[in-house]
């Protein structure tokens, strides 16, 4: 669970969270953390273990079927990997809604299939605080800014080795695509990872390890507000 008594690392000194924000009986404005970063850098295992609720971005892919959908350069496959296979529009609807209602419904999206299976209804009730985790989180920081929503913008970081054993081990076990196609894909992205990283910090998101997230999250939980990046 979360230790809200924590601050961002680089801070001098645990402090109890009053000191970051006036206590007062007025319920707090439910606001969201946007979680980015390269598929593999651990977002989903750092968003479970903050214990917030969590908005899962990724099951706000397109379907298989879409014409719309874009391809590798050079290669029939697919690309998973550009925002261009994402439905912006219908995550920022769901971050708006619960961000105002406390609820709304979600598709449940197969990846295997390349498919929305279901829809599932998402309840955070009155909780001040959310995550929205995804490989195209950062690309939705301007409007959620916009909507003035955001509590913080994330991008975890960390060896481009390590997240492409992460995500080919994952990949592999959930069967997410077949062997040749993520080989292919893990390589491609391995390759890309700064630049994914630098992409994401560029649209707004601070790229970080997993002990800054965490303070960053301790700090947006506790109320304080987390200056973002500028997205000029």
């Amino acid at each position: 669970m979360l230790n809200t008594n924590v601050r961002p690392e680089g801070s001098p000194s645990r402090v109890n969270a009053s000191h970051w924000c006036p206590v007062n009986s007025s319920p707090l404005p439910t606001r969201v953390v946007l979680l980015a970063g390269p598929s593999g850098s651990g977002k989903s295992s750092l968003a479970a273990r903050s214990g917030l609720p969590v908005l899962r971005l990724d099951d706000f892919y397109k379907e298989g079927d879409d014409p719309t959908l874009p391809q590798v350069a050079g290669s029939p496959d697919i690309d998973w990997d550009s925002p261009l296979s994402w439905d912006a529009d219908a995550a920022v609807a769901a971050v708006e809604e619960l961000c105002r209602t406390g609820r709304t419904t979600v598709p449940v999206y197969d990846i295997a299939t390349s498919a929305r299976v279901n829809r599932e209804a998402l309840d955070i009730a009155r909780t001040p605080l959310f995550i929205a985790e995804g490989i195209f989180a950062a690309d939705i920081v301007e409007r959620c800014q916009e909507l003035g929503v955001l509590a913080d913008a994330i991008c975890l970081r960390g060896r481009p080795t390590t997240t492409f054993r992460r995500r080919l081990l994952r990949d592999l076990r959930e069967g997410r695509k077949s062997v040749p196609f993520l080989l292919r894909r893990g390589w491609r992205l391995m390759r890309a990872e700064r630049g994914i990283v630098e992409r994401h910090a560029s649209l707004g998101a601070h790229p970080c390890a997993k002990d800054e997230a965490l303070g960053r999250l301790a700090a947006a939980a506790a109320g304080r507000r987390v200056k973002a990046r500028s997205t000029a």
